[in-house]
């Protein structure tokens, strides 16, 4: 067995970072978060960051704006997993010259989970987003960075715990009535973030994702909207009223929503309307698939998922 590569997450105390960080200490790579001083002394990341030294994570206080500690960090690591959210993805830009000059970074991972940017149709204003996800890419591959791209699409802590239902941010999933955009016959795919951690650290040392992209895409987790609705009515023995909401309306919330709803709203566009993340076939010259790369993990179904709250 080769030894493990050292990993630095950086982005460690936010939403999906907290499950890369987690799981890459419990693997057993030598794992480091990057962390700024400010994140520290937060009541909430606090908090966040003594977990991430319980579990053996040796703590880098730097940030991406300080160049020179920014060096020294990747120094001494072998891996960069970035998992900022959407208002530092710009930021990244930052990290390339850094992982240049310290000349030993084995693989860098920008901030992606979410759609394949390269093979997305979003509507304004989620296409700027994806946008700058596509601007770092070609930037990494423009200075011959060798990469993995992890395309782990819906959060189910996201969407699962109110079936997607505009306006509702709390479980549990409706009861009596269901919204669902277009004809809610386009496929769409949804993991557990532990999963999306998981499968993102399999691939760290993985000769066969290297300058691909790997795709998360579990067949029991690949459903339509109808089909998702379906599971939650057999769970609670019921059934319910369905209304749908044709796609020249989405697009006209879309346009007269404020921010940050109208992203909202042009995300789901692109994957229930338009199926950004199933209408393409993963050809091996640019990708991989991770529940067939790694078949030892027993990844959370969405039948699975849904059943917590019955």
């Amino acid at each position: 067995m080769a030894e493990k590569s050292k990993v630095l997450i950086i982005g460690g105390t936010g939403y999906i970072g907290k499950f890369v960080v987690e799981a890459s200490a419990k693997s057993g790579h030598p794992t480091f978060a990057l962390v700024r001083e400010t994140t520290v002394s937060d009541p909430v990341k606090g908090k966040i960051v003594e977990n991430f030294k319980n579990l053996g994570v040796t703590i880098i206080n730097s940030d991406l704006y300080d160049h020179e500690s920014l060096v020294k960090a990747l120094k001494q690591v072998d891996v960069v997993i970035s998992t900022l959210g959407m208002m530092q993805l710009a930021d990244q830009v930052k990290l390339i010259p850094a992982i240049k000059e310290a000349g030993n970074i084995k693989r860098f991972f920008p901030s992606e989970f979410g759609l394949d940017v390269d093979r997305s149709n979003a509507v304004q204003p989620a296409k700027s987003t994806f946008a700058v996800k596509a601007q770092i890419r070609r930037a990494i591959e423009a200075e011959g960075i060798p990469y993995t791209y992890v395309s782990s699409n819906c959060f189910a802590g996201y969407f699962l715990p109110t079936l997607v239902q505009p306006g509702a941010f709390a479980p549990p999933p409706p009861r009596d009535k269901v919204i669902i955009p277009g004809d809610g016959n386009v496929k769409a795919v949804f993991n557990e973030e532990h999963d999306i951690g998981t499968y993102t650290i399999k691939a760290v040392d993985d000769p066969r994702t290297l300058n691909k992209t790997l795709y998360i895409k579990p067949p029991k987790n690949t459903l339509s909207f109808n089909e998702l609705v379906a599971i939650w009515e057999k769970l609670i023995g019921k059934t319910l009223e369905k209304t749908y909401i044709p796609e020249e309306q989405i697009l006209k919330d879309i346009k007269t929503s404020p921010m940050p709803i109208n992203v909202i709203l042009a995300i789901n566009h692109s994957t229930f309307v338009k199926g950004d993340m199933t209408n393409f076939e993963i050809e091996p010259s640019f990708g991989v698939e991770a529940s067939e790369l790694y078949p030892d993990v027993k990844y959370t179904t969405v039948e699975e998922y849904l059943s917590h709250f019955v």
